[in-house]
């Protein structure tokens, strides 16, 4: 079996393309969406991740932009500048992105991000509206798998998925979403006994652990869809995924590549949840 490549980066151009007329519409209100970055310290991996964002709301419109702070930032003061965006009704979703300095506590920052603006969905209310299966704001990552899943054209209802990490980020809330569309759902994670057994029940497949090629081709079902979120980088240019492609690529029915794949859905979500909550803002 040669696996269909699920194409990231089309579908994000798509997705991109249809918030648009959305844009078009919020501005023909007297609204323009906003997204403030905030970037504390110089972590060249973040530093491209916040660039990657910042053409992409250029590209569309939005008003906004980045905030470089200095790695000497105190808490205290990210936590003012936040709770200043919070209170400005002009600015309709707040990043900041991770990781922070040492010094700053992450979730203490993240819990002064008012709900209605946190485009990340990170914030502890809207895990829980999502846990509950209330409208919140998913978090971008596992809100994109479900786009790529959509694109397979794959009855998700009664398939089991396994998703291989646990974190706040991606791995419990991209379970959840599964769960939501009728999946029957296994976690996994690097302290799982008998993770190849358990993969290889996968009708869906999510490696999201931060392990190079941890996923190889004894561990897939036949006819597995395999969605790669892993993104380690393993020389000074070149990035892979938490799968072995090349040869799960000969067992599974569709995969997604590393990079090309999930994280140009990661930004192009997070567009959306920016139109998103600028439309709320109006209703």
């Amino acid at each position: 079996m040669n696996a269909s490549i699920i194409d990231g980066k089309a579908i994000a151009l798509a997705t991109r393309k249809a918030l648009r007329s959305r844009v078009e519409a919020l501005k023909e209100r007297g609204v323009t969406p906003c997204l403030m970055v905030i970037l504390v310290g110089e972590d060249p991996a973040s530093a491209i991740y916040v660039r990657n964002k910042e053409k992409a709301s250029e590209k569309l419109g939005f008003a906004g932009g980045v905030t470089r702070l200095p790695e000497s930032t105190t808490q205290e003061e990210l936590i003012s500048l936040v709770e200043a965006y919070n209170a400005d009704p002009k600015v309709h979703g707040i990043l900041v992105q991770l990781p922070l300095p040492k010094h700053i506590d992450e979730r203490a920052v993240l819990a002064h991000i008012s709900p209605d603006k946190d485009v990340d969905g990170f914030h502890t209310m809207n895990a829980g509206r999502l846990l509950v299966g209330e409208r919140c704001f998913i978090p971008c990552t596992p809100k994109g798998v479900m786009r790529l899943l959509e694109e397979t054209g794959m009855e998700l209802s009664g398939k089991h998925a396994v998703v291989v990490g646990r974190s706040n980020i991606v791995g419990k809330p991209m379970a959840l979403l599964l769960l939501q569309a009728n999946c029957t759902v296994t976690i996994a994670h690097s302290k799982t006994a008998n993770l190849a057994e358990i993969c290889s029940q996968a009708d869906v497949l999510v490696a999201a652990v931060g392990r190079p090629g941890l996923i190889t081709a004894n561990m897939v079902k036949p006819g597995a869809v395999v969605i790669d979120v892993g993104v380690n980088r393993v020389a000074e240019k070149k990035v892979v995924g938490d799968v072995a492609f090349e040869e799960v690529c000969e067992k599974a029915s569709y995969i997604t590549p590393v990079p090309g794949g999930v994280g140009a859905m990661t930004i192009a979500m997070l567009m959306q949840n920016t139109v998103e909550a600028a439309e709320r803002a109006l209703s």
